[in-house]
Formats: structure tokens, C-alpha cells, sequence
């Protein structure tokens, strides 16, 4: 990675493990970087994420003095891994704005793309009315939700119910064989605390407090799909964007857009996962006032594992994927 030596008011922020985990270690690398005459902003040293044996260190380097890129050349040398978090910026390309704490997330909460009550001719719902004055009642409650506010309650029609039941049965017949083990321990704890029956329609409610004792994570209602810069910015803050209303009767098994079933039974039960859950959390993080080009990388790594994931179990492959555990179709 190059330094930009014309912007020296910039900080280089780093995350290295040195070779040699003995005592001692930290003052090796301290000598680094008085060597080359860097002054340091923060120092700290935690735990390795990859390996919990592994210590490493975390270092913010003042870029007005010094030679930090040579310091970063020599470490490169020294150390088991060195990551560059960032380097000095390129002023005259603006960061994108983004929330600094999650009560911002009101500010764009309301920025859907599609849907939401307004539906494309192509939609099954399309020409009913009923169905469409329906979905404008989600949207509302999504409109006028605000944060850290209880998500209003539902009292979803029997017609609503039967979709959903139609559709809870297809899929937790599939769910031991085919599923991942994750998905199938956390699932059984949805059914016990937050309502998953044949015939009941989970709150959106009683799902979010349930997230917060596992994971940290809450839901917040949205009245349709989000782009992905202001769903993965709601990810960095635990929060996942979930909508409420439910798929159009006549096709039970099929839905042109994300919908209750799609979120309740493929998302919510690996975000009750500590581990996926900081994993969905990274995702979301890395996103937070980057370019639109890494925004694109990002949503396709989202993409290929949040929502269509498939991993190995026992010479077994298994879904872990939410497109793919709410999606009868796509699970056989």
C-alpha cells in the first residue's frame, strides 16, 4: 500500500502480531517506530480475533513526522500478519456521510428503493387492493417508527397466518437435513421464547428482545428494500432492517422481495448466533463512510454468505444462507 506523502495530517492506523509471542515483544515494536522517528497516537493490544492464543497489537501513527512507511516496511518483516487499516486520505474525494451512533439510523430508515406500498406491475399483489391498502399499513408503521422505540404490534388476518403456516411447514421439514447445526440449536429457542408456530406469526417485538439477550442485535421495522450502503451502516450498529408484512396469498412460496417469512425464519436465527452475529457486525463496520465501489464488494460478500451461504458439515453441505433457508424451492 502506498503513503501519500503529500497529506502528512492524516493518520496510518495498523494491527500486527510480531513473530515472537515472549516477553518483551511490545517494546520490540515500540524501538520500530522510535527508530524511524514515528510518533504514536494510541496504542493497544488485545486478544487475536482469528486466534485466541495470538496477541496483537493495535497502533495509530502520526503521519506529520518520521517515516511510517518505512516503519510498516520493516514490521512486514518482523511480524506473523500486519493489516493497514488506513492511510493519509485523499482530501478533494469527500467520505460519504454515515451514522456515528444508532439513533441515526432514523435518518435514512425511510429511504427505500422498491416496494414498500407501492408495488411493480409484475408483483402477485399487484392488482389486489386489498393486498395494497395492506402493505400501506406496514409501511406506515415502519415510516413513523423511530429508534429505541417498542415496534408496534400486529394483528396479522387469517389469511396472512395461513401463508405463513403454509409456508413454516414447507421449510422446518427441511430444516435438520438441511440446514446448518447453528440454525438448527438456536431454532427449537425461537419456537420456546418468541411464538414460531405453524399458526402464529411471530412480533417483531418479542424477536428484537430476544436478539439483544443472545447477540446484541435488534430488529427495526422498514417498509421496504434499503440500498446497501444504509443496510450494511444499520449492521455496524447490530441493528438488522426487517420488514413486517408477509408475501401475497396466491403464492405462498414465492416472493419478488424480502418479506416476514424471509426474515423471521432466514435471517433471525443465525443473527441470535454471537459469532455470525459479529460476523454480520464486520460486514457493516467495514462499510461505514467507504467508497461506493467497496460498498458494491461488500454487498456481494453479504450476499454470497449471509444470504445464499452454504458450508460443510460432516462431507455434508448445508445452508446457512437466509435466501436460502426461508426458500422451499431453493433448499431442496
Amino acid at each position: 500500500m502506498e503513503f501519500a506523502d503529500q497529506d502528512r495530517t492524516a493518520k496510518t492506523s495498523l494491527i500486527f502480531a510480531l513473530d515472537e509471542e515472549t516477553f518483551g515483544s511490545l517494546s520490540k515494536a515500540l524501538r520500530i517506530f522510535e527508530e524511524h522517528g514515528v510518533n504514536l497516537l494510541r496504542i493497544e493490544s488485545r486478544l487475536a480475533k482469528h486466534n485466541k492464543t495470538d496477541h496483537e497489537l493495535y497502533v495509530e501513527c502520526d503521519n506529520r513526522m518520521g517515516g511510517v512507511a518505512e516503519a510498516v516496511k520493516e514490521l512486514r518483516e518482523r511480524s506473523k500478519y500486519i493489516h493497514v487499516l488506513s492511510t493519509a486520505h485523499n482530501s478533494s474525494r469527500p467520505v460519504p456521510w454515515f451514522p456515528r451512533k444508532i439513533g441515526e439510523l432514523d435518518q435514512f430508515a425511510n429511504r427505500v428503493l422498491s416496494y414498500g406500498s407501492e408495488l411493480e406491475s409484475d408483483h402477485p399483489g399487484f392488482r389486489d387492493v386489498l393486498y395494497r391498502k395492506r402493505r400501506k399499513e406496514f409501511a406506515d408503521i415502519a415510516i413513523n417508527y423511530r429508534h429505541n422505540q417498542p415496534i408496534p404490534r400486529v394483528t396479522y388476518t387469517e389469511q396472512e397466518t395461513q401463508t405463513w403456516s403454509t409456508v413454516f411447514k414447507e421449510l422446518t421439514q427441511l430444516y435438520p437435513s438441511h440446514a446448518c447445526k447453528e440454525f438448527n440449536n438456536i431454532f427449537p429457542l425461537l419456537i420456546d421464547n418468541c411464538g414460531y408456530t405453524q399458526n402464529n406469526i411471530p412480533q417483531l417485538e418479542d424477536v428484537s428482545q430476544f436478539l439483544r439477550d443472545c447477540s446484541g442485535f435488534r430488529l427495526r421495522p422498514v417498509a421496504g428494500l434499503l440500498s446497501s450502503r444504509d443496510f450494511l451502516a444499520g449492521l455496524a450498529f447490530r441493528v438488522f432492517h426487517s420488514t413486517q408484512y408477509i408475501r401475497h396469498y396466491s403464492v405462498p412460496m414465492y416472493t419478488p422481495e424480502p418479506d416476514v417469512c424471509h426474515e423471521l425464519l432466514g435471517h433471525v436465527p443465525l443473527l441470535a448466533d454471537p459469532d455470525f452475529a459479529e460476523f454480520s457486525q464486520e460486514i457493516g463496520l467495514a462499510s461505514l463512510g467507504a467508497p461506493d465501489e467497496y460498498i458494491t464488494h461488500l454487498a456481494s460478500v453479504y450476499w454470497f454468505t449471509i444470504e445464499f451461504g452454504l458450508c460443510v458439515e460432516n462431507n455434508e453441505r448445508r445452508a446457512y444462507g437466509a435466501g436460502l433457508l426461508s426458500s422451499f424451492g431453493e433448499l431442496q
